[in-house]
């Protein structure tokens, strides 16, 4: 979800289009924020690592 929030903003930017670029930082923070919780040790989604 990281790289994808990650190549959905770089586009955005490039292409000067604001609703990739606005998708793209969406994901990636929920993609920080889930590695987050894995890495500390809460469970995601019923599993103890998220990758």
């Amino acid at each position: 979800m990281i790289i994808i929030g990650a190549i959905l903003f770089v586009i955005g930017l490039v292409t000067g289009l604001g609703f990739l670029w606005t998708i793209g930082i969406i994901l990636l923070v929920i993609g920080v924020v889930l590695w987050l919780l894995g890495a500390v040790g809460h469970a995601v989604g019923g599993r103890r690592h998220y990758w």
